[in-house]
């Protein structure tokens, strides 16, 4: 690693080598010890798969204004975009899906339909693979949200 100067993905405070290699190794984002521990307590307490914690700082980044494990009222969302009401849900396992869960995922997203939000399920490994590109394209996403409110 070269001296480039380290911060908190989250407060910008400076880490160390050590602190960024922990949260790098364990969460994929890199966060002081504070925002380690409490990041690591949501994914425990929600069971948010790291996807989620890594698109959040990359939307947080491109300021989009995510919310991380946000309640919708029935459920907790992996990351929401209040100001245009959408709900992004992380699919971790794409290929193993049952069509019981297809049909309890269909469900969920008509009722925050109904609610006025839109959801869209966004399978890991684009996070992964293609970060950048999945960043981009939630923010044409809310573009377009942000017109059609604007619309109405």
């Amino acid at each position: 690693m070269t001296n480039t100067l380290m911060t908190c993905k989250d407060c910008g405070k400076s880490i160390d080598h050590h602190q960024y290699r922990a949260s790098m190794d364990s969460l994929g984002v890199q966060l002081c010890e504070r925002h380690t521990r409490l990041i690591k307590k949501v994914i425990l307490d929600n069971d948010t798969p790291p996807e989620a914690v890594q698109l959040f700082y990359a939307l947080k980044e491109a300021g989009a204004h995510p919310m991380l494990e946000w309640w919708d009222g029935k459920r907790s969302v992996d990351i929401a975009i209040s100001r245009v009401k959408l709900n992004i849900e992380i699919d971790r396992d794409y290929s193993r899906i049952t069509h019981e869960q297809a049909i309890s995922d269909l469900e969920d997203a008509m009722h925050s339909f109904k609610n006025g939000f839109t959801t869209i399920r966004i399978p890991h490994l684009a996070i992964t693979y293609y970060l950048d590109e999945t960043v981009q394209n939630i923010l044409g996403i809310i573009s377009g949200l942000k017109a059609n409110i604007k619309a109405i």
